[in-house]
């Protein structure tokens, strides 16, 4: 079971990783974007100018531009 605030990441790591796209912020929050995808725990979505959603599969972070979503 992932906690809703952190989707099962440490909250270290939370405060340090930013989007690879535009380096703004990430924000961890319940899938909505990748509801449906299997292995989905949640998502976390850049605060910066891009947008992007990365997923969370298994608590482990999905920062590759290619697997996010606007």
């Amino acid at each position: 079971m992932t906690d809703n605030t952190t989707l099962g990441l440490d909250p270290t790591l939370l405060e340090i990783i930013v989007c690879p796209q535009c380096h703004g912020a990430l924000e961890p929050r319940a899938a909505s974007v990748f509801a449906g995808e299997q292995g989905v725990d949640g998502e976390l979505a850049c605060q910066g100018e891009c947008g992007l959603v990365y997923p969370v599969r298994d608590a482990i972070p999905v920062l590759l531009i290619d697997e996010a979503k606007k």
